[in-house]
């Protein structure tokens, strides 16, 4: 994809090189795009949504698959991310601030849903991993960006202190969100630590306790939604919530045609709302990001 943008989106920055000058000569270009930014509703039409995700490398964690670097380039993410956005079928994106500044500044996030990430604490490999204390975004700065809403990762693990300040820390957050009118996206697991390394209990018995769990924080869940992994049993899974909730895609470890099948599944059943997929569809083993993101679209749609 070149640095050009389409000029039916208004650009304060027509290329990466661009977006360095202005972030170090006129920083508040990035406030004023946030101000002039055309916002929608989160949501439109059948009432689904396909969200693309790029929050993953400021927990460092940068694999895709067994490619250890994948997420290494900006520029590259960056181009990934444009190529997804351009497709009428994406509703928007999640991502971390700086990733969104920089869209913004290229005029890519125009009449699309916007999510910010808040806890990128707990960092991939870390002993302080399940204390994912907010390190991103706030509920103030979502707000004042006009953004719908932000999301949290909030993995418990029973035999890990730093479990309960995360549990804490999103509380607070589903609060402050709320106050705000804002979507609070949950992101619940079980962990555990295998050999040191946190692992994610993708079990649906498991899955549902983390639904259990994370749907009771706190003080309202008007504004509370849910983002779960597609794991076996998913109608079993489902029952366990009345919120709305999207499907993540994870780190593609199968054939897509088998990732995409487990997800046409699940979205038949009501309470799922849609798709929110990172690396499986801005880092296709072909590297067709556009045909991986029609593909996802046609589900959704």
């Amino acid at each position: 994809m070149s640095d050009t943008v389409l000029a039916s989106q208004p650009a304060t920055c027509a290329s990466y090189a661009e977006v360095t000058a202005v972030r170090a000569a006129d920083p508040g270009a990035i406030e004023r795009a946030w101000a002039t930014r055309a916002t929608r509703e989160t949501i439109r039409g059948n009432g689904r949504l396909m969200i693309v995700a790029a929050d993953h490398p400021a927990r460092g964690a940068l694999a895709v698959g067994s490619h250890a670097t994948a997420m290494n380039s900006r520029s590259e993410l960056l181009d990934r991310l444009r190529t997804a956005l351009e497709n009428p079928g994406v509703d928007g994106v999640l991502a971390t601030s700086e990733i969104l500044d920089d869209l913004v500044l290229m005029g890519a996030l125009h009449d699309k849903v916007v999510i910010s990430s808040m806890n990128r604490g707990g960092l991939a490999g870390a002993s302080f991993e399940l204390d994912d204390r907010m390190t991103g975004a706030t509920a103030a700065s979502t707000a004042k960006a006009r953004m719908n809403g932000a999301k949290m990762l909030t993995r418990i693990d029973f035999d890990d202190p730093g479990t309960l300040g995360t549990l804490t820390a999103c509380a607070n957050a589903i609060d402050e969100l709320a106050a705000e009118g804002l979507m609070a996206m949950v992101e619940p697991f079980l962990s555990s630590r295998v050999d040191g390394k946190v692992t994610n209990n993708l079990s649906a018995d498991a899955v549902i306790k983390s639904i259990h769990i994370a749907q009771g924080l706190g003080s309202t869940s008007a504004y509370t939604w849910m983002k779960l992994p597609v794991v076996d049993e998913m109608e079993r899974v489902m029952d366990a919530t009345t919120l709305p909730t999207l499907l993540l895609g994870g780190d593609p470890q199968t054939a897509p045609d088998e990732t995409y099948a487990s997800w046409a599944r699940a979205l038949e059943i009501p309470a799922v709302r849609g798709l929110i997929v990172g690396r499986t569809l801005l880092y296709p083993p072909d590297g067709d990001v556009a045909a991986a993101v029609g593909t996802a679209v046609d589900m959704v749609r």
